[in-house]
């Protein structure tokens, strides 16, 4: 009968929570040990360099450092210095090392022995090394004159040996505590063992496993995001994935939808409720592919069970590719034209008209010379030039007459430290673009795209003193512009003048955009002159928002 007992669940789960227990209590106190030791460790390193500044900073140590024994003078003030506050030694030292104190007088005069190149440059620093009195933490702080040199340095330290001794006098209560913890828990599961020996019934253990097995799979061997949400649109689920997409906080099962994520397209479909498949949405900086399904048993509504897969370097390889095939199609265009190109020169060159073929076959390349040698003197971000080259040559292929603007300049020696991302930048730039030229395209002639990136300042204060520096980025089109009324839903998920597929990354251009510009702290202005007329403008000292940009229509 006892062997029956200790072979059912309620038997084994004690017999398992104790062997856990122990583990963990033990595991607790090797951790506590290991903890305690690099927290006296830490607490001796803050002590050694509290002393050695508050020694180094002392009135009077800059008038013993140039007095004819310095030795004589500060040996008394170190050693007493040392008794006070309990550290193993105080040294003060030249700032090439020899020694002028020590607590073994007969040390002075020696080389210090540990690294002082950091404190000889002025830092402060700490180190655990070897030295004459042992292992020891110890702080290097350097002393400095009225002109900033470092006239000296002061070496503090407390020895392992000490740091040890304190942690062994806490032991016994620590491990009395631990037998203590052991033997109240062990208590505890006997009486759960019984309360569970009678709620089980029946239930096997090999039941209870299956379950707990197929449970803990669908957790976290899944590489799908999976969210349940119930009918009051509280989590009540989620895996590893989901929180890493998500960026979900600790403890966040039991709370509303809504107060979990930012407002926006996945927060309304969640609380919706609604049948999705594949759905695109925008979950800070990821593009997430969502598929929905109602739950219910025996006809009651249970919530939702939501997957999240992330497509975000799925678009980004599908945005490359429309990039790539568009480059291909503008050379398949360029070597056709260029074809014809070569048939004309030939020709005027049989008719001997020379000069004339000589004009023709250089005009062209004057042309697209000059636009590269324009962005090159004006852009020093390569990545930057290389995507408006790009563009340039699919506006053309299109017949769009692509301009980069006078002022555009954006050099590394203008005094400023550029803090924007050159894959920012691309996103930016190269969806303002795109959207640019679909907008020419839908216009009437003459078709024109025009992009400006430059440096700008704007003036911060009431007073009107200080100016915050902004990079700028303005794409204007000659096409029919954007109504005011429209502005905002442009910037969302979906939103799109141009009939296409979800899967397809669709309508999600000006939303990327709006979401670098919130990660930069910018803002984003939109305003009509004879075309749509997009103005980014991007901190060069970013602040980075939680909230996004606000996206305003200029009259």
């Amino acid at each position: 009968m006892r062997r029956l007992r200790w072979r059912s669940l309620a038997g084994q789960v004690l017999v398992v929570q104790v062997i856990v227990v122990t583990v963990l209590v033990a595991a607790a106190t090797a951790t506590f040990v290991v903890q305690a030791r690099h927290g006296e460790r830490d607490a001796a390193r803050g002590k050694a360099l509290a002393v050695a500044t508050a020694f180094a900073q002392s009135p009077g140590l800059l008038a013993a450092l140039r007095s004819p024994d310095v030795s004589a003078t500060l040996q008394p003030r170190a050693e007493a210095t040392r008794r006070a506050t309990g550290v193993d030694f105080v040294v003060v030292m030249s700032p090439g090392g020899v020694r002028y104190t020590h607590p073994d007088p007969a040390r002075i005069g020696g080389v210090f022995v540990g690294h002082i190149a950091a404190a000889a440059r002025g830092k402060a620093f700490t180190e655990t090394y070897t030295g004459t009195l042992g292992p020891s933490v110890r702080a290097v702080v350097p002393v400095l004159d009225e002109r900033g040199d470092v006239v000296g340095m002061v070496a503090a330290g407390i020895t392992l040996e000490r740091i040890s001794a304190t942690l062994r006098r806490q032991l016994p209560v620590l491990i009395g505590t631990a037998v203590a913890v052991l033997i109240f828990v062990a208590c505890g599961e006997v009486l759960v063992s019984r309360r569970l020996r009678r709620q089980t019934r029946s239930l096997r253990v090999a039941e209870i496993v299956r379950l707990y097995e197929h449970h803990e799979a669908v957790l976290h061997a899944v590489r799908e995001g999976l969210l349940v949400v119930g009918t009051d649109h509280r989590l009540l689920l989620a895996n590893d994935e989901a929180v890493r997409l998500l960026g979900l906080p600790a403890m966040a099962d039991g709370r509303l939808v809504r107060d979990l994520l930012v407002a926006g397209s996945l927060s309304e479909l969640l609380e919706s409720g609604r049948r999705a498949t594949d759905e695109i949405h925008l979950a800070g900086n990821r593009v997430l592919a969502v598929n929905q399904t109602p739950a219910s048993r025996d006809g009651r509504p249970l919530g939702t069970v939501t997957t999240l897969r992330d497509s975000t370097e799925l678009l980004a390889l599908t945005g490359e590719l429309d990039s790539v095939r568009g480059f291909a199609e503008a050379l398949r265009a360029q070597a056709h034209e260029a074809a014809n190109r070569l048939h004309t020169v030939v020709t005027l060159i049989e008719l001997n008209r020379e000069q004339e073929a000589i004009e023709f076959a250089t005009e062209e390349l004057a042309a697209s010379q000059q636009l590269a040698d324009r962005l090159l003197t004006a852009l020093d971000e390569p990545v930057l030039a290389a995507l408006l080259l790009g563009k340039a040559a699919q506006a053309h292929e299109h017949g769009i007459d692509f301009v980069i603007t006078d002022d555009t300049q954006l050099h590394a020696a203008q005094p400023y430290a550029t803090p924007i991302d050159p894959r920012a930048l691309v996103t930016v730039v190269g969806n303002l673009v795109d959207n640019a030229v679909d907008a020419a395209l839908a216009g009437q002639p003459p078709r024109w795209v025009a992009v400006t990136v430059r440096i700008v300042g704007e003036v911060t204060g009431e007073d009107g003193e200080g100016e915050r520096e902004e990079l700028m980025v303005r794409v204007a089109d000659s096409g029919p512009g954007l109504d005011p009324a429209r502005t905002a839903a442009a910037f969302a998920r979906g939103w799109s003048t141009k009939a296409g597929g979800a899967l397809h990354g669709r309508g999600l251009g000006l939303a990327l955009v709006q979401q670098v510009v919130a990660r930069y702290g910018g803002r984003i202005d939109v305003t009509n002159d004879r075309g749509a007329v997009f103005t980014v403008r991007l901190p060069l000292e970013p602040v980075v928002g939680a909230l996004p940009p606000a996206v305003r229509a200029v009259p």
